[in-house]
């Protein structure tokens, strides 16, 4: 790490009881500023009711004790930050084994974090007792002669100390206070007041540097984070029924995000929670044992499972007889009878081939089924113990069925836990889910994948689990990551002209046929405009077809928040132009053609990354540079909050700084006869740092690349 400060680190003697000793003094700060924060809040409310008209000038300063705990706890986090950055560096110097979870050697350092880290100390030093984020950004393109990052907090830090003794007399003057406080360190170049009060942060280029050059020669790092157990729940398709447009954005959410925490190195476990249970199975194997009666020794050829499920639909819908034999099915099932039991798995054995037909196009791999069934048993251990704890109770409304409240806010309906009949319910099988999740595959982070129409519903779930003590929120993550849902050209629901749900198997298809003519299209415009034809074999082509399909119909959906429905066009999907896929598939290529120039032929890049400085003298040299160590701290914000798209933002700027980078410095320098003049070696390795940071932020993505399209 580069941040070095005169704050403990005296000596290179950093031990892990130094670590340990740090991290509890900071805990127990913590708590006792929290202690101290409730005592003066309540004096602040007995106050304010107390007096007619309250004003902030009426009320109590903050204590003394406070006041010094919030300096103290302010310094103690920036100082466990940076000793944790020194042990990392010296455990993984040494090959220590216990530098896990802070072996530097393993991550890249988030710059955005260590000036955040800076800023926080240089706010404690120059103005104790005030509690303030440091509130540190990139710096936009918009502003003149930006810095890297620039820190926003002293409008922020103006409006707590105005009026106080001594107070600056503006943002600015907050901010010259601030910057004399920034603890010394070989991290920043310089630091620059610009406009009312913001601050300017120029790192030095040779750290850049040595950041790129570690890109080169030990890969695309991430963040430094600590493990976590993250169990995440997405896609869930019915089975006996196809996969649809409604399952698309569960899908490639959820497997893009169990791909980044794989890539971060958490422990994780993708689940895939199927509908493989309930009363429309019993009419399935009626069906089927009418259908194919010898089912239990010949293998029934059910081609069409969707056909199968509508005729069965028809059957129990108006035959009275079918409906009674379909419920004894379900009874039966229920209670294992062998026969039954092997129906069902048939019928569970035809959707799961279809369903691998779609993951595989998608490349969604290590999906583990737990469906329905799976959480039968756990169900009535959850119930059980629901019950003991005394927060079940019988519904008034509904003899038989049992409920639970929660402490949701304004909640206004419970969970049902029972139905009358004494069936189990979705409530019921996400509560024992959660708790199997927590107590048996000991979750720290438990994400589901699942449109915002369940809000409600998985806020219910959540707290129930909560109050029924299944997880402490102080202790495990519990997240409903949310989705708007897939719209057509009309600004509704995406439907087939029929009105009907379109199936995913179609969709993809459509996906392949539109990519293969638009990119024939593209090459017949290289043609007419005299450029050199770009040669394929016919393998080549079906790859670049497929990349281009399935990577247009993911990036259209991780480049928009998630939160928000989007519209499905493969016009707008196929655009080589702007932030799609398309667009920076091709920059891709045309990075990775640079390398295979024969004038570069003699070149070992990875022998060039470790013998060569990388130069960052042109302004297109730098902002590339500056690019490209901001990775970590992207996928350090997406770990937050679960938002992909941001990746996609950053891809594409990226490509855009690229484009400048390549359209105005030479890589090759030729003469006017077109011989090689000179290389720029590093130059070139900026090239290569650039198309291995693109590699990997397709690989979160789930987008396969080319090398040639």
């Amino acid at each position: 790490p580069s941040l070095r400060t005169h704050i403990l680190l005296t000596s290179q003697q950093t031990s892990m009881a130094d670590l340990s000793a740090l991290e509890q003094r900071t805990r127990a700060a913590e708590e006792k500023m929290k202690r101290l924060q409730k005592e003066f809040d309540e004096v602040q409310a007995v106050k304010r009711l107390g007096t007619e008209s309250a004003h902030t000038h009426d009320l109590p300063e903050m204590s003394a004790p406070l006041t010094e705990l919030c300096a103290e706890n302010a310094k103690l986090k920036y100082q466990l930050n940076v000793l944790q950055r020194a042990f990392a560096a010296e455990a993984g110097a040494a090959g220590g084994a216990n530098a896990k979870p802070y072996d530097a050697s393993k991550y890249a350092e988030n710059f955005l974090q260590t000036v955040t880290d800076l800023f926080t100390a240089a706010i404690a030093t120059a103005f104790p007792g005030v509690v303030c984020d440091a509130s540190v950004a990139p710096c936009t393109a918009k502003i003149e002669n930006p810095g890297m990052y620039q820190c926003n907090a002293a409008m922020a830090l103006f409006k707590e100390v105005k009026g106080k003794p001594d107070a600056p007399k503006s943002p600015r003057d907050v901010a010259l206070k601030l910057i004399a406080a920034v603890p010394a360190n070989d991290f920043v170049e310089k630091l620059e007041t610009a406009g009312p009060g913001f601050i300017n942060v120029f790192v030095k280029k040779s750290v850049v540097a040595q950041h790129v050059s570690k890109l080169l020669t030990v890969g695309v790092l991430p963040p430094p984070c600590e493990r976590k157990r993250v169990v995440i729940d997405y896609s869930s398709p019915n089975i006996a029924k196809e996969m649809h447009v409604g399952h698309l954005r569960s899908t490639i959410i959820g497997d893009c995000l169990a791909k980044l925490f794989r890539f971060v190195g958490h422990d994780v476990l993708a689940v895939n929670h199927v509908g493989d249970w309930g009363t429309q199975f019993g009419m399935l194997i009626a069906h089927l044992k009418d259908q194919f009666p010898n089912f239990a020794t010949e293998s029934p050829p059910i081609g069409d499972l969707m056909a199968f499920y509508k005729a069965s639909k028809k059957r129990f819908d108006e035959d009275k007889e079918f409906n009674h034999r379909a419920h004894l099915e379900v009874v039966k099932l229920q209670s294992g009878e062998p026969e039954v039991t092997r129906a069902w798995n048939l019928i569970c054995d035809v959707s799961r081939k279809e369903f691998k037909l779609i993951y595989d196009r998608l490349d969604v791999t290590d999906l583990v089924e737990r469906g329905e069934s799976f959480y039968q048993s756990r169900m009535r251990d959850i119930v059980a113990r629901l019950t003991e704890a005394g927060l079940v109770e019988d519904d008034k409304d509904s003899p038989g069925r049992k409920i639970m409240w929660t402490k949701a806010p304004s909640t206004i309906i419970p969970l049902i836990i029972v139905k009358s009949d004494g069936g189990y319910t979705y409530d019921t099988s996400d509560l024992a889910a959660i708790n199997h999740r927590v107590t048996e595959e000991k979750a720290d982070w438990l994400v589901y994948v699942v449109d915002s129409g369940q809000g409600d519903h998985f806020s219910l779930v959540f707290h129930g689990a909560q109050r029924a003590g299944i997880y402490n929120p102080a202790v495990q993550r519990v997240e409903h990551v949310a989705f708007g849902v897939v719209l057509g050209p009309d600004g509704k629901k995406f439907k087939t002209r029929a009105g009907d749900t379109v199936r995913l198997k179609d969709l993809l298809d459509e996906g392949l046929v539109r990519a293969a003519e638009s990119l024939e299209k593209k090459a017949e415009e290289r043609k007419q405009r005299g450029q050199e034809a770009i040669e394929l074999s016919a393998e080549e082509k079906q790859r670049v077809v497929e990349a281009v399909a399935y990577g247009c119909i993911k990036y259209a959906d991780l480049s928009h928040n998630r939160i928000n429905d989007y519209i499905f066009s493969f016009d707008k999907m196929l655009d080589d132009k702007g932030n799609t896929a398309v667009y920076l598939l091709y920059a891709y290529t045309r990075i990775r053609s640079i390398a295979r120039q024969p004038a570069l032929a003699h070149i070992d890049l990875k022998a060039a990354a470790a013998a060569t400085s990388i130069v960052l003298e042109h302004p297109k040299e730098w902002k590339l540079a500056q690019m490209l160590v901001r990775f970590p701290e992207v996928i350090h914000k997406i770990l937050k909050d679960f938002l992909p798209n941001a990746l996609c933002d950053f891809m594409y700027e990226l490509c855009t700084a690229f484009s400048e980078f390549y359209d105005n410095v030479y890589v090759i320098e030729r003469d006017a006869s077109g011989a090689v003049k000179n290389i720029n070696v590093s130059r070139l390795l900026l090239c290569e740092g650039t198309a291995r940071v693109l590699e990997r932020c397709f690989a979160i993505l789930g987008i396969r690349t080319v090398e040639k399209m």
